[in-house]
């Protein structure tokens, strides 16, 4: 599971609180302790079949040896070749590049190569913004030297919404310009439709189409990541895909994130322009809208960029449907094969982030899957691709990658089931389905959880914006019909995924001494999860967008028009 919700096309990765394998020190570290002998006997305990068979996957992708998997190391290369492997055992066909299990996908890290310059000129006077108490740069992956010198236009939240009557550009024109705008979006949305609104790339495309020339980011009031600690992390690498001139993609093609600015130096940017003024009071007082308006200053910003390339596998296997009219149709299932590798050691000076639940499990139950298909001796109608992906951690950039460049035909992708960190330390008594409701899938995912004898839950924690920080919503962006599960928050759900989150995400503590793990509860997700899958590739019908839906119409995904 992502911990960002910024997407990796824009000022993304610096503008929250990195990961810990991205905080690694070199200061040596107390060696860790090694596993006590309760844990080894709790490991190595004997399990019915299924359970077994699922924990043996983890027990390898999350052993101390793969040092976390991070995307782009030779580990993680190992974790690929293991998947490849679990994947011709299943039966499963080659799908990645040249006749091979894999697909190679060009990483493009990026970072400030020095801390840029950004000069206000109000009344043909310049001030030079002070580094670190009034801006941090962003950089830029298509280019290695940027310059941009505009007037700037202020837009609110730089949310374009008609469903929720809202245009935070009504009346203004940016083209050519700089758009200045807030994070985040307001409460009063949807909890699906606030994530994607929030996502600082999607508001950077909403720039680009206005023709707007850059973009910067102002330190909301009151917001939980304020400026002062994103400072910390301003230069720390960020990652994209490449294109094949080498250069970063960017959704917002030729609309870079220039930079982030405190209040202290939007205060500089705007002075006293009354404009800023209403926002800053409108913000003060809970009001959702915001004024547009053009500042009476210009912003030159100059930035330098530095890059390096790295590649990294998705892993592809599939099972060809059987059906002549049907077996052209493929549903995707994906799980992120990556973790956040080594970083800051622990209290037990353990500094390696296994990513047992985040998420060999995912993968786990990928795998186990891919076998009950197998075992089952009756071949799907359509064709089912079993998609390990690479760089999730890094902003969901294998998936990316995939939906971008697929290895079968896009307009044959009918569906996408993403199973992403899966906690399995309690009996669930019911499963949550991301994006479900807004397809015909939420009827197929009813009643497969059925089959398990659960329910389906609601999205416990809207503010998260979960729907936009697993792979699934990489397919959504492609107009694809996807779904994100996890187990539900009904019950001791939400207390016990709220404890591994506190305890566990994003920790050298996420291992499978974890003595909470329920292996028979993983057996149920795979359980559910194959039912979704298999009616899925068997219907009539192929999967449709609900009529009239967000996602549905935004990215013209079938049967939403």
């Amino acid at each position: 599971m992502s911990k960002f919700r910024l997407l990796h096309s824009t000022l993304a990765l610096s503008l929250l609180l990195a990961p810990p394998a991205a905080l690694a020190q070199n200061a040596p570290a107390p060696a860790p302790a090694g596993p006590s002998a309760e844990d080894i006997a709790r490991v190595n305990a004997p399990l019915p079949p299924a359970e077994a068979a699922m924990k043996a996957h983890v027990m390898f992708l999350a052993s101390d040896a793969m040092k976390g998997r991070d995307a782009g190391s030779p580990e993680y290369d190992i974790a690929a070749e293991y998947v490849a492997s679990q994947y011709y055992a299943a039966g499963l066909r080659p799908a990645g590049d040249n006749g091979s299990y894999l697909q190679m996908v060009p990483l493009l890290s990026f970072r400030p190569a020095d801390k840029g310059t950004l000069t206000v000129t109000r009344r043909g006077t310049p001030v030079t913004l002070e580094f670190g108490k009034d801006y941090i740069p962003g950089s830029d992956p298509e280019k290695l030297s940027t310059l941009v010198d505009a007037g700037v236009v202020f837009a609110g939240y730089g949310i374009v919404a008609p469903q929720y009557q809202r245009d935070d550009y009504k009346g203004v024109d940016v083209k050519g310009k700089i758009v200045a705008i807030f994070a985040g979006a307001p409460g009063s949305f949807d909890g699906e439709e606030r994530a994607h609104f929030g996502n600082n790339a999607n508001k950077a495309v909403i720039a680009a189409k206005k023709g707007a020339a850059g973009v910067i980011l102002i330190e909301t009031p009151g917001s939980p990541r304020p400026f002062a600690r994103q400072v910390d992390f301003w230069n720390d690498w960020r990652m994209t895909w490449a294109d094949a001139q080498g250069n970063g993609h960017l959704p917002a093609k030729g609309t870079p994130t220039l930079a982030s600015l405190s209040t202290a130096g939007a205060a500089k940017l705007f002075g006293d322009d009354k404009g800023w003024a209403a926002a800053t009071k409108a913000v003060a007082d809970g009001k959702p809208q915001l004024k547009p308006f053009a500042a009476r200053a210009t912003l030159a910003a100059a930035l330098k960029t530095e890059r390096k390339m790295v590649k990294s596998p998705n892993v592809a296997g599939i099972i060809p449907g059987s059906d002549p009219k049907l077996k052209d149709e493929v549903v995707v299932l994906t799980a992120h094969l990556d973790h956040v590798g080594v970083g800051r050691p622990d209290a037990k000076g353990d500094t390696i982030y296994n990513g047992a639940m985040d998420n060999a499990m995912g993968i786990a139950s990928l795998i186990e899957e891919a076998k009950r298909f197998q075992a089952s001796g009756k071949p799907p109608r359509r064709s089912v691709m079993f998609l390990a992906v690479t760089a999730e951690e890094k902003g969901l950039i294998g998936a990316d990658y995939f939906a971008h460049n697929p290895t079968v035909p896009k307009d044959k992708i009918v569906a996408n089931v993403n199973l992403d960190m899966p906690v399995i330390t309690y009996k669930f008594e019911d499963m949550i389905a991301f994006g479900a409701a807004r397809s015909t899938l939420g009827d197929i995912v009813a009643r497969a959880t059925a089959t398990v004898g659960v329910g389906v839950g609601t999205d416990p924690m809207p503010e998260q914006g979960f729907f936009v920080r697993s792979d699934h919503y990489r397919f959504v962006q492609q107009g694809i019909p996807s779904v994100f599960l996890w187990p539900g928050m009904a019950g001791v759900g939400r207390e016990a995924f709220d404890r591994f989150l506190a305890s566990r995400y994003h920790r050298a503590s996420d291992e499978i001494t974890n003595p909470e793990i329920l292996w028979d509860q993983g057996v149920r997700f795979i359980e559910a999860n194959y039912v979704i899958a298999r009616e899925i590739a068997d219907a009539d019908q192929r999967p449709a967008w609900k009529k009239g839906d967000f996602f549905g119409t935004l990215y013209n995904g079938y049967g939403a028009k």
